[in-house]
């Protein structure tokens, strides 16, 4: 249908119908009809001409539809329930000591979840800057043997100043202790903070222990998942079957259009996509802590599989704790880790051992991998046949090995090994005198 013939169309449809000859030849063949009564008779009159029934507006529901500028929808779960494979009960035994590793900050030491605040954001835009408001603040937080969340929706943007006094006024209510989110300390609590700032009131949030577990989850997960996005970690990790979501960057265009339209239902997807988020962030942090809560005296009882041990040892070492990250490098391996992840792994255990003076476990991991031609191996044991043993025959050895391996594979190695070789040369000679 071309634009001529579409157009003809529209007024054609707009066009009024010629009812009253119409009505007037179809009820005088229904008036035959004995066998109808008049109100058969009228509701087939209408279905034959087309026109409408009459419905009857349910004013309830208009009167429903009216919003206050700031609304707060609060949802509540039980402890024994679960989101996809973890009981939201299980946050409450994590303690101090696996939070501080968490976090890399001792001031969790001392407290666990059922004091924190989980934080999300829903904003006009995802930049940041002055100008982004936060029209969505959903709250998770522990309370009453239940994990409630409570979102504080912005429904005038005008009213941005009752939204922060309000909020103000709970999370002081609440007295939190420490602060989770997932990429808050580059984006949420800055925000929150300025938009404080702007109604010159302060943030009772902005000296408590912050919990950002985005970094956290890039040590675990980022080896073995494509995406360490919140959504693809609740899928993958929890498997949690969230519905269909809507995309981060549609957010701010479906609220603009609210404030056009007045349209709920353009909001009613924000609130579960930004109650999804803090359940999954429930999650991911109970999952992460709970390779850490089978560790006692230097025995593991892994909770996860080999490439999350690989992941928990990766967050020790970044941590500093490397005597950790070797117990998990161990365990991991024992879980036969496989490919270069088992390499990384021996690498790093071999590396531990060293440091230690376990001369035995790291000459044999150091061993093992030369037969996988790697460089580092080679010069490790030169240098430990040269500097441990004495052994320069046995040092020269591996040594010229290692040379011919460098080739253009490595030019500082090659000119390491082509330095030591001439090193251990003289000092062979001299032992021969």
């Amino acid at each position: 249908m071309d634009f001529e013939d579409k157009l003809k169309w529209i007024k054609k449809a707009r066009s009024p119908r010629p009812k009253s000859d119409s009505v007037a030849s179809a009820w005088r063949k229904l008036e035959t009809d004995s066998g109808l009564s008049t109100k058969e008779k009228l509701e087939k009159l209408i279905t034959l001409t087309g026109t409408p029934k009459k419905e009857k507006r349910a004013r309830a529901a208009v009167v429903e539809e009216k919003r206050t500028p700031l609304e707060v929808f609060e949802n509540q779960y039980h402890l024994g329930s679960r989101y996809g494979k973890i009981p939201i009960g299980a946050g409450l035994k994590i303690n101090g000591e696996i939070l501080s590793l968490l976090s890399r900050d001792r001031a969790f030491s001392g407290l666990d979840l059922s004091t924190a605040l989980f934080l999300d954001l829903e904003t006009t835009g995802l930049s940041g800057g002055v100008g982004v408001v936060p029209f969505l603040v959903g709250l998770g937080y522990f309370r009453e043997e239940r994990f409630w969340i409570s979102q504080f929706f912005l429904g005038d943007i005008a009213e941005e100043e009752t939204l922060i006094h309000t909020l103000g006024q709970f999370l002081e209510k609440m007295d939190f202790r420490s602060i989770v989110t997932f990429n808050g300390k580059a984006f949420d609590l800055p925000l929150l903070e300025t938009r404080f700032i702007l109604q010159r009131e302060a943030l009772p949030l902005s000296r408590l222990p912050h919990l950002d577990f985005l970094f956290s989850a890039r040590s675990l997960w980022s080896h073995k998942h494509e995406s360490c996005r919140l959504y693809h970690l609740a899928q993958e990790v929890l498997e949690a079957h969230r519905e269909e979501d809507i995309p981060s960057s549609e957010i701010p265009f479906r609220y603009f259009e609210f404030l056009r339209t007045g349209e709920f239902a353009l909001i009613e997807p924000i609130l579960y996509h930004n109650q999804e988020d803090l359940l999954s962030l429930l999650g991911v942090v109970i999952t992460g802590a709970g390779l850490f809560l089978e560790e006692r005296d230097g025995e593991l009882d892994p909770s996860g599989d080999a490439m999350d041990l690989f992941g928990a040892a990766r967050l020790l070492e970044r941590s500093g704790e490397r005597a950790r990250s070797a117990l998990f490098m161990s365990r991991a391996l024992e879980e036969r880790l496989s490919g270069e992840f088992a390499v990384q792994a021996k690498l790093k255990l071999a590396s531990h051992f060293k440091k230690s003076r376990e001369w035995d476990k790291a000459l044999r991991l150091w061993s093992e991998m030369i037969s996988l031609n790697r460089l580092e191996c080679f010069r490790e044991l030169a240098m430990y046949y040269e500097h441990r043993e004495k052994d320069y025959v046995k040092a020269a050895e591996v040594t010229r090995e290692g040379l011919a391996l460098a080739g253009r594979a490595s030019q500082s190695l090659q000119e390491d090994f082509s330095r030591r070789l001439g090193r251990l040369r003289r000092k062979i000679e001299r032992q021969n005198q």
